[in-house]
């Protein structure tokens, strides 16, 4: 079984049309653990392995629990098993559906709707899986801080490991690093008449996803754990 730096949990749609064009427009397919080629779309203001440099290792995914280090005396495994639990007890999630927006300079898809469902779900996954997360270096924090955080951002970065949780939790899918207004005009123009057909209404989410960053930074897909809660 192969180690992995950092583990994660997101949301991640099933194969399928969606998922495989986000892995071509990022160039990094995470559940089958590959590069893929850029698709060639018109009208982009810069090329699209530019565009998705930031967000491209992740693969195409809507982070729950941040990346985190194992704490000592945790194993994947085990993080898998209790994964597993965790989302037996949860229900799937059912979204209006997601949709192309700006979310602080980056181009994103996010939930449209009543979010109060996933919002909770998030703060359970964050919380119940917290006993594996080892703490976050300094020089992690310190990076976090230097961005500029409000008191209660702080609080969830000394608890949490992670500014951006329970009250300052957005659920997003990232698709490009940071674009000029101009630039991310120019993108959701070219892409909006792609991703149209694409996007399921309503949006169900309905597993837990394991991730695991390898050597290289590059995140896989290693366990989906249904919510049958």
């Amino acid at each position: 079984m192969t180690d992995y730096a950092r583990y994660a949990v997101f949301a991640a749609p099933e194969p399928g049309p969606l998922a495989d064009f986000a892995a071509r427009w990022l160039g990094w397919d995470a559940q089958a653990g590959a590069r893929r080629a850029h698709p060639a779309i018109a009208g982009l203001p810069r090329p699209v392995a530019d565009l998705t440099r930031t967000p491209r290792r992740y693969g195409f995914h809507a982070t729950l629990k941040p990346p985190f280090r194992l704490a000592a005396g945790s194993t994947r495994a085990g993080l898998a098993q209790d994964l597993a639990s965790l989302a037996a007890s949860l229900a799937p999630v059912t979204l209006e559906g997601i949709a192309l927006a700006r979310l602080g300079g980056f181009l994103t898809l996010v939930p449209a709707g009543d979010c109060t469902l996933l919002d909770r779900m998030a703060a359970e996954v964050v919380a119940r899986l917290d006993g594996h997360r080892a703490p976050a270096p300094q020089s992690e924090l310190a990076r976090r801080r230097a961005a500029g955080l409000s008191p209660a951002q702080e609080a969830n970065l000394r608890r949490w490991g992670y500014p951006f949780v329970m009250d300052d939790f957005r659920f997003h899918f990232t698709l490009t690093g940071k674009l000029t207004p101009s630039e991310a005009e120019a993108t959701r123009t070219a892409l909006a008449p792609l991703l149209a057909p694409l996007l399921p209404r309503p949006f169900i989410i309905g597993a837990l996803c394991l991730f695991g960053e390898d050597e290289n930074g590059f995140f896989h897909l290693l366990e989906r754990s249904p919510l049958t809660g």
